[in-house]
């Protein structure tokens, strides 16, 4: 309803300026470039993002300060705190980094965006900038067309930053043709309600352009020709750095409980160093003044001083939080709470959401991820069919006296239900996500994700197959014949035996241990098979199980194999190579081409 309202209010007041005012319809249109500009250095930057960027990011989180300093240098590279933010949100929803990790960047990213204003400040207001402009335009609308994906990008970037440049030169020509219609200067408010008063217009405005970096020019543009203050360019300037905070809120939306917690964090710390800064606001000034007299910047180069001012106030907020950090994300942990799985509850995607799609590698990785996930609770499912104690299973309690507990084997447990509230919609979840991921994917993660796909395939399969061997277990696991109870035991033993190694290799972090491991486990399908060691045939011989009896172990002993198999492969696709030719991985396996 908000948005029906507000968008048609913006535009009635865009039409009512340009009608009275063609300095503002250059002002206009100088922010509308300017911002066009951020979007297509987005854009460019987002053609580098299929592996490098993300292999940078993460190897690049380990600490607090390497954090804080990826945000910063990402964000001066790329002129976007709000692409950092995205970016950021999108690898905390895909697991990539953890939300400390995050925060760190957020608070690099602060910082970061004060290059721009340095820049500007410095360099925008004394050269023609358009002429640098315009070379870039040409240059960058060239490589657009290209088919390679590098040319692409660097032509986004070039596009981005001449349209950018382009921006700033309107903005610049239409304040300069403004003053000397309009004295803006004259409506100044002093004093702590003309913070508020600006404050509010520098949150407003940030919310509107979702860029605090465009607000920021557009008060040094605004500033240069004396057409605000530079009490109230400061008040701007931080509520500017509040309204950023819409932009991280926006991304959150799409992403799991981690990225809304990201989303907090950054509006918890750009609040308070907004608190901090309107409550200590004339020392602090006292301070600028201090330093810019010491850097030699002149009384009047308001500017300057502004941008000095901008890059105090954000390092004086990371200095601030940084011994806080901790606290923050314990707060945040236990404020925002997913629904928790109660055994009974729908299960959902936890790494599935459009914010990770933003980028081929978190897709991949969030793709991932789930599938473990989903295996881990159909091994789960499985456990329970087979009346198996869980806890006792998935643990270091040895396998025999995992069997001979009072909880093992007693009742069989239908789980169609599970099936249906645990698994199967996030199977579905899962295939209609990779195929949105496999839309704007690079090549290198195309036979992977075909590989998910059929191990996600297996999994549901194994699920199916243990309720279709549940019909006879209810029949014979407590049967008075003790030679085919004794049958179906080690069935239940093998399976049980396969998804404790299953549940080792998802501990192990070394790949060659996992592999290990895999192979080790095909042992376990040969290993009492009741048909491959001829004890089908000695039972049916010495009449010790009827025709009946004979055919169930038949085909139950098939599912067993099938179950293994299909457990087996999905393991090996997700903990050990999703990459390998599943072919060949059936033949090294089971010397055996898939059916």
């Amino acid at each position: 309803m908000l948005k029906k309202i507000l968008l048609p209010t913006i535009l009635l007041l865009l039409a009512y300026g340009f009608w009275i005012s063609p300095e503002f319809k250059e002002i206009a249109a100088g922010v509308a470039i300017f911002l066009f500009g951020m979007l297509a250095l987005e854009e460019g930057f987002r053609a580098f993002s299929g592996g490098v960027l993300e292999r940078i990011l993460k190897a690049s989180t380990d600490r607090l300060y390497k954090s804080i300093g990826f945000g910063f240098v990402s964000t001066t590279l790329m002129q976007s705190s709000s692409l950092v933010s995205v970016l950021t949100i999108s690898f905390i929803g895909a697991g990539l980094i953890g939300l400390t990790q995050g925060v760190g960047i957020i608070f690099g990213a602060n910082i970061g965006t004060t290059t721009g204003a340095w820049l500007m400040a410095g360099f925008g207001l004394k050269v023609h900038i358009a002429a640098y402009a315009m070379p870039m335009l040409v240059f960058g609308v060239l490589l657009i067309f290209q088919k390679s994906r590098a040319l692409k990008g660097v032509g986004y970037v070039l596009t981005g930053l001449g349209f950018l440049f382009l921006g700033i030169h309107y903005m610049k020509e239409g304040f300069e043709a403004f003053k000397d219609g309009i004295d803006l200067a004259a409506y100044a408010v002093p004093g702590f309600k003309g913070v508020l008063i600006y404050l509010l217009m520098g949150i407003v405005a940030t919310v509107i352009m979702q860029s605090s970096h465009a607000t920021i020019i557009l008060v040094i543009t605004a500033l240069s020709v004396g057409q605000i203050t530079y009490e109230n360019a400061v008040a701007l300037t931080i509520g500017a750095n509040i309204g950023t905070t819409i932009t991280a809120i926006i991304g959150s939306l799409s992403s799991n409980i981690d990225g809304k917690r990201l989303a907090g964090a950054h509006l918890i710390f750009n609040l308070v160093t907004a608190a901090v800064a309107i409550a200590i606001l004339h020392p602090f000034l006292n301070a600028v003044t201090t330093i810019s007299d010491a850097l030699g910047i002149a009384p009047d180069n308001h500017t300057l001083r502004l941008a000095v001012f901008d890059s105090m106030f954000k390092v004086m907020g990371v200095v601030l939080f940084i011994p806080f950090v901790n606290p923050l994300v314990r707060f945040l942990e236990t404020t925002l709470r997913s629904k928790e799985e109660s055994p009974q509850a729908i299960l959902t995607p936890k790494y599935l959401n459009d914010a990770a799609l933003e980028f081929p590698a978190t897709a991949f990785k969030a793709t991932l991820d789930e599938s473990k996930r989903l295996l881990k609770h159909a091994m789960r499912i499985i456990a329970k069919g087979l009346d198996l104690p869980q806890e006792a299973l998935f643990s270091d309690t040895p396998i025999e006296e995992v069997f001979t507990s009072p909880e093992c084997c007693r009742q069989v447990v239908d789980i169609e239900t599970d099936y249906r509230t645990r698994l199967k919609e996030v199977y579905a979840d899962i295939l209609e996500f990779t195929v949105k991921a496999q839309l704007q994917t690079d090549r290198e993660y195309m036979t992977s994700y075909a590989n998910i796909k059929l191990a996600n395939r297996n999994i549901i399969e194994a699920v199916k197959m243990t309720e279709q061997m549940q019909i006879n277990l209810r029949v014979y696991l407590h049967s008075s014949n003790p030679h085919i109870e004794e049958q179906y035991l080690k069935m239940i033993k093998r399976i049980a035996k396969l998804m404790r190694r299953i549940d080792g290799i998802s501990r192990t972090e070394s790949q060659e241990e996992r592999m290990s491991q895999l192979l080790k486990a095909k042992k376990i399908l040969a290993k009492n098979d009741i048909v491959a060691n001829g004890k089908l045939d000695k039972l049916i011989r010495k009449s010790l199980i009827d025709h009946r009896e004979a055919s169930s172990l038949m085909n139950d002993s098939a599912y067993t194999n099938n179950i293994i198999k299909s457990l087996i492969v999905s393991t090996g696709v997700l903990w050990v190579d999703p990459g390998a030719d599943i072919r060949l991985y059936r033949e090294e396996i089971f010397q055996e081409e898939p059916a």
